[in-house]
């Protein structure tokens, strides 16, 4: 087995908001010396992991990532007719085995029901829940101790698989990521511009006041970005219990929502969604690096075509790499949409292969 899969991907994304800061501005870093576009990991992995794609394509095999667990039991406790205290009672006892919960305010009686920290929770393990508040409805008590192990970690949902799970209060039922993403960054300098707008009322004839009914302002800039994942398929498969093609299939989604799905920041304003103009995907058994030092001098901003350049840099750079350190993967495939070489559906099969 190649233990290592490593996405190198180039995508352009016009003037757009893809990932905001505090400020409502797009978020940047500093790199080789000059400013750069940034759209962060979490972003990234939450844009592809609740897009359509990914949640059509593993359906059935994905988990929930919330705090709300004790509501929920709560609530369905409460339709059931159980008193308010016993459905309280009742929820926090579960809940509570997924991680602390908040504390209690008198003030609101329904509070102490959320977990303090998001937790991700696995499709086998939101049935186990389901099916033990439907018996305790049916029986009309309350949880036995042994009922109220409800972790599991036979038949993992795929995301956790792919992106981890922590639990403070249950380390044993903790999930080591085995996807890390990087960053993306664009390959360019950039300067942020602010797009100065206003709105107007329909139905003001402009007889009283002609002015606008609404004047804001929002942050922009365009991008060529360089985006980094890699995949340690033996981890993947072992947190999938050993479920090859399950683990299969993950890798396949994963990488077609990544070449595929733009993050939703702004995109009702700047329509800025976009598909991947180039992608190299290598694997092998060789310690994984990414490509990004092949920016740290930015593309040139005199270069005729920026994406042609950013390619250019990125290949020479693999190959600089495998001339010095050896070569540092077995194998590879090359989609290139400026050139409309490879194919979606080859890149897929080698990738889940």
């Amino acid at each position: 087995m190649n233990r290592f899969l490593q996405l190198h991907l180039l995508t352009s994304y016009p003037p757009a908001n893809l990932n905001r800061d505090d400020l409502g501005r797009p978020k940047t870093a500093k790199m080789g010396g000059t400013d750069r576009l940034r759209v962060s990991s979490q972003s990234l992995k939450r844009t592809w992991r609740v897009s359509d794609l990914f949640q059509s394509a593993l359906d059935g095999h994905l988990g929930t990532r919330t705090k709300m667990l004790g509501v929920q039991i709560f609530d369905q406790l409460k339709s059931a007719d159980l008193s308010e205290k016993k459905a309280k009672g009742w929820a926090q006892a579960i809940a509570g085995e997924f991680g602390t919960l908040e504390k209690e305010n008198k003030e609101n009686p329904l509070s102490g029901l959320k977990i303090q920290q998001l937790v991700h929770v696995s499709g086998k393990e939101q049935q186990a829940i389901d099916e033990l508040t439907q018996t305790l409805i049916t029986e009309k008590r309350a949880p036995a101790k042994e009922e109220l192990e409800l972790l599991r970690m036979e038949g993992m949902a795929a995301d956790i698989a792919l992106f981890g799970r922590m639990l403070a209060s249950k380390p044993a039922f903790n999930v080591e990521a085995a996807c890390q993403v990087a960053h993306a960054i664009s390959v360019h300098p950039v300067t942020i511009e602010d797009d100065y707008f206003t709105a107007v009322d329909d139905l003001n004839d402009g007889s009283e006041d002609a002015g606008a009914a609404h004047i804001g302002e929002t942050g922009f800039a365009a991008g060529l970005f360089y985006s980094y994942i890699c995949i340690n398929k033996e981890l993947l498969i072992e947190n999938l219990n050993g479920d090859i093609e399950l683990a299969n299939k993950t890798i396949a989604a994963l990488t077609e929502a990544a070449i595929k799905v733009s993050p939703e920041g702004k995109q009702n304003s700047f329509g800025s969604r976009a598909y991947a103009s180039y992608v190299l995907a290598e694997v092998g058994d060789q310690q994984p690096r990414s490509l990004s030092v092949a920016f740290l001098k930015p593309v040139d901003k005199y270069a005729e075509d920026y994406a042609t350049a950013a390619i250019a840099a990125l290949e020479q750079q693999r190959d600089n790499f495998n001339d010095v350190y050896g070569n540092c993967a077995d194998d590879q495939y090359l989609l290139n949409a400026v050139t409309g070489d490879g194919r979606l559906q080859e890149l897929l099969a080698f990738v889940s292969k």
